[in-house]
């Protein structure tokens, strides 16, 4: 596979990997997502926008070069902007990859940080050099104008050119609280979400603040995902029962839509609206209550959204999923190809036969078997 280097959301060639709730394998273009879906489906999405989240500045004890990466917040209230978790570099940037790039002066608390027009404290570290907890100076909407002016999306060296802010919107984008991009949503155009309507599926969003996909620490990526708010509205949670109540089924957009609505539905089984904190991981143990299908990047065995695939299917078919990604040169990370994977129905005993990328009928065939 090869990692997706130029930041292009939706390119005509995109390719689609799916893989029905028995195993089988095919191949599709992306635009044909929609061919996938039955009457009854029910979509839902992460409508959560991208800040700008990497900030570039001094460590003020020692004048070192510093860029502070926001991994974490508490709540998705408008005006809780202060107070973050955070991933701290030394000097260099996302040219350099970020397992490569040195660690930050030591930190402790109490330490200023110069973030352009911005200053943050340490209020604590985290037990890891890079991670702690920041506290910024200032009112919300001070802290929201500095974020605005000298932030960055954080970014890693498979893409070379800077990135822009509305290189990592989704089409769908709301609520300005995700740190990384919510990027399984790059798939969708509203031509796409037409097609859902006319074929009788249902779409609905909730906002998840996504979070960081790497640290820099192979021991604290271990810990990924961080723990993460989000925000279900009542009416979203009310169709969802409903989907459910008629045997429809529910796909969601990104691993962020899984931990949300498996997290609100921890309690009783049935997703409920309002706000939570997803402090779950999801992986080969966990019992999905609510989710039948994930539309997903191509994510590397290691890595926690990989290990997320584990609860939709098992150890062999996704093993075979990757040679078939390898083989068909799929591209990875956040502006790269796709996987629609359903929840497995049972231990998968071949490979779909793959007819090219137009046979989107013959696949969504396999999928209502």
């Amino acid at each position: 596979m090869i990692a997706a280097s130029q930041p292009t959301q939706r390119p005509p060639q995109a390719k689609l990997l799916a893989v029905d709730a028995r195993g089988h394998i095919g191949h599709l273009r992306r635009s044909a997502l929609a061919d996938l879906l039955k009457p009854g489906d029910h979509v839902i999405a992460n409508d959560a926008a991208t800040l700008p989240a990497s900030l570039h500045g001094n460590h003020v004890p020692t004048g070192d070069r510093i860029e502070v990466r926001l991994a974490g917040r508490r709540s998705l209230a408008v005006d809780d902007v202060s107070d973050f978790s955070a991933i701290v570099f030394g000097a260099g940037d996302s040219r350099t990859r970020t397992e490569d790039r040195p660690l930050p002066p030591r930190l402790a608390p109490g330490d200023r940080l110069a973030l352009g027009p911005l200053s943050a404290t340490v209020e604590k570290t985290l037990g890891y050099p890079r991670l702690v907890s920041l506290r910024f100076e200032g009112t919300p909407d001070a802290i929201r104008a500095g974020l605005a002016r000298h932030g960055r999306p954080i970014q890693y060296a498979h893409v070379p050119r800077p990135l822009a802010l509305w290189d990592v919107w989704t089409p769908i984008a709301g609520p300005p609280v995700a740190f990384e991009a919510p990027s399984a949503g790059f798939a969708l155009d509203w031509r796409t979400i037409a097609a859902m309507r006319i074929r009788g599926v249902a779409f609905d969003t909730i906002t998840h603040a996504a979070g960081l996909s790497s640290t820099g620490d192979a021991e604290l990526d271990r810990r990924l995902p961080f723990d993460e708010p989000y925000r279900i509205p009542d009416a979203t949670a009310s169709a969802i029962r409903r989907t459910q109540a008629e045997g429809g089924r529910i796909i969601a957009i990104g691993t962020t839509v899984v931990r949300a609505l498996e997290h609100a539905a921890s309690r009783d089984g049935f997703v409920h609206g309002g706000e939570g904190l997803a402090t779950q991981r999801i992986g080969a143990a966990s019992r999905l209550r609510v989710v039948d299908a994930l539309l997903t990047g191509i994510h590397e065995p290691g890595t926690s959204h990989y290990r997320l695939l584990r609860s939709f299917a098992d150890e062999n078919t996704l093993r075979r999923a990757n040679a078939e990604l390898g083989a068909h040169g799929y591209r990875t990370h956040e502006f790269g190809d796709s996987v629609l994977i359903e929840k497995k129905a049972c231990r998968a005993a071949y490979v779909y036969p793959v007819h090219g990328m137009h046979d989107s009928q013959a696949f969504a065939h396999s999928m209502e078997l």
